[in-house]
């Protein structure tokens, strides 16, 4: 279905909003609301935007972007929140390129 990186969703401290792409509807309520949460929760803590983008294999990034001259994001912090988040919650980010490469994986 896809050819390129796909954003499954992300939250920005600056417009201090959050996306949920639809394609991914199907997703459980519970699901969708963790990862809200987890994003919201991120950019509250180090400010910029966290997006989680799967990559044309299907493995899931979590990319963190701030304007530039931001003096109040903590790109260090922001590092270290990342790493907890891939150790806290690896169960949920395999789940999720487990459900990616099932249904919107290359079907050839």
């Amino acid at each position: 279905m896809y050819e390129s990186r796909v954003v499954l969703c992300a939250a920005s401290a600056y417009e201090q909003k959050y996306y949920f792409n639809p394609d991914f509807a199907a997703l459980p309520q519970s699901v969708q609301d963790e990862l809200k949460i987890m994003c919201v929760l991120f950019t509250e803590d180090v400010g910029g935007i966290l997006s989680l983008v799967f990559e044309e294999d299907g493995h899931l990034s979590l990319e963190v972007t701030s304007h530039e001259g931001d003096g109040l994001f903590d790109d260090i912090g922001s590092g270290l929140k990342i790493r907890e988040i891939q150790r806290t919650k690896q169960e949920l980010l395999q789940s999720l390129e487990l459900y990616y490469k099932v249904f919107f994986g290359d079907m050839e």
